[in-house]
């Protein structure tokens, strides 16, 4: 009787409809014989050199110019011989096929489980677990093998039309360069300078989505989960913070109760060592935040990419910071894709980008695989003349949504006291027209919700 190893290579040879349905899916390490092997490494180099099913010949050939050993020589070429040509029911051998991959593979990935586990893996840590077997079990193939320009033209006029399902800013030019507002599965930075605003930006948007009766997920690597809320607190209160702490405990609740009627959405902030988690911990968390508390997240903020760690690469490892940090917004992104939630996040500017009223892509801190990934990036940048404004410059560096030269650079104003962002008056960003600013001031964001303001909370 064959083993489905041998059924695998004998069709390989002798099925091309077969051979051109599953070869993209095979991988050596499938297969545990020796000999087995080097015979699929034989046909794997013929139909990629040649695009057709190799012949009996061609692998008798192949296999002397291999390094094997007399005895896997002679078992691979008797493999060879026995690989004649069988009928066998296409759809039956095509599922048989996925099966014995997937098995493969879990397989494979148990054992490597075991590698890290005795610590006999140099680069990845036991937090890689979950991934590895995650990616084993999503193994099987994929029966679609792209867009077809013309036969395909209905179903892309459908997407040109569908409603992207955004998560809306309550600020109107950040509404005007997203199309709308953040789309799910996708991973957003603001870029700035220490003390220019990336935490209360953050804490301004979670807010807003909040009013918006959106449920925010705040995961902070820096600063105090108290910390966060107060923030928070001064903003949807309109209340300076050091006035927070004055106020009675009665007067307090009730704006905590108005605030609750005013909303759906909830607000969760957890906190986290500084580089003591990654997206393996923060998707432990959103499970556990779903069966314990019936919490799903429609936005996750992350306080800051930077002093996150890696889960595939251990702390203090023989890596450079390009590899380590592009992981680490590999693994956000992969976790905005997997909940279908956008990610906005941040990162500092390197010592040549502090206090340049000029930011570029190049001033990204530690490495700029992270531009690559992101799919918005802005600066945030303060000067002396815009802190006596009361005003930051924002501006665009990478935009996926839409022209980033289009209002490529913008006022926003800021009212640090409060923790708030707001909308300037158009005449503000005239003097930015040379930037890509453009004239349209009959701008209103798609989702009015986000504006509403809770300064008119009366106690």
């Amino acid at each position: 009787m064959d083993r489905i190893e041998q059924t695998v290579l004998r069709n390989l040879i002798h099925d091309e409809a077969y051979m051109r349905r599953v070869f993209p899916f095979l991988k050596p390490e499938y297969f545990g014989d020796i000999s087995d092997r080097e015979v699929f490494k034989c046909i794997h180099r013929f139909i990629s050199d040649y695009n057709a099913c190799p012949t009996a010949e061609a692998l008798d050939i192949a296999l002397q110019k291999t390094n094997l050993g007399e005895e896997q020589f002679k078992s691979a070429h008797g493999l060879v011989q026995e690989l004649t040509a069988e009928p066998t029911n296409a759809q039956w051998l095509i599922n048989e096929t996925e099966r014995w991959c997937k098995e493969r593979a879990i397989y494979n990935a148990i054992l490597k489980s075991i590698e890290i586990m005795d610590g006999r893996d140099k680069h990845l840590t036991t937090d890689a677990l979950p991934s590895l077997l995650q990616d084993a079990l999503g193994v099987g193939f994929d029966n679609s093998v792209g867009h077809d320009y013309i036969n395909d033209a209905e179903r892309r006029f459908e997407y040109y039309h569908r409603v992207e399902n955004r998560i809306a800013f309550d600020l109107e030019m950040f509404n005007k360069i997203t199309g709308g507002g953040l789309p799910n599965k996708t991973l957003n930075v603001a870029l700035a300078g220490t003390g220019v605003g990336k935490s209360l930006f953050m804490c301004h948007v979670a807010a807003a989505c909040l009013s918006a009766g959106k449920n925010v997920l705040y995961i902070t690597l820096e600063m105090a989960e108290e910390k966060i809320a107060e923030r928070i607190d001064a903003n949807l209160m309109n209340l300076p913070m050091d006035q927070l702490h004055d106020l009675p405990k009665q007067m307090f609740s009730n704006r905590i109760d108005r605030i609750k009627d005013k909303t759906e959405g909830r607000l969760i902030i957890k906190e986290y060592p500084t580089a003591g988690a990654h997206a393996g911990h923060f998707k432990a968390l959103i499970n556990e935040l779903s069966l314990k508390q019936k919490f799903r997240p429609d936005m996750i903020m992350i306080d800051y990419l930077n002093i996150c760690a890696s889960s595939r690469f251990k702390g203090g490892a023989n890596i450079n910071s390009y590899t380590l940090v592009k992981s680490i917004a590999e693994e956000l992104r992969g976790l905005a894709i997997e909940h279908d939630v956008p990610i906005l996040t941040a990162t500092q500017t390197t010592r040549s980008g502090y206090g340049n009223t000029d930011v570029e892509l190049t001033d990204t801190s530690e490495s700029f695989g992270l531009p690559a990934t992101a799919d918005l990036m802005f600066a945030l940048i303060s000067t002396e003349e815009l802190e006596a404004l009361n005003q930051l410059l924002v501006k665009q560096l990478k935009n996926r949504y839409n022209d980033p030269t289009v209002n490529r650079k913008f006022i926003i104003g800021i009212d640090r006291a409060r923790m708030k962002l707001y909308d300037v008056e158009a005449r503000a960003q005239q003097g930015l027209s040379q930037s890509g600013q453009d004239d349209d001031d009959d701008y209103r964001p798609a989702n009015r919700k986000l504006n509403r303001d809770f300064s008119s909370i009366k106690v």
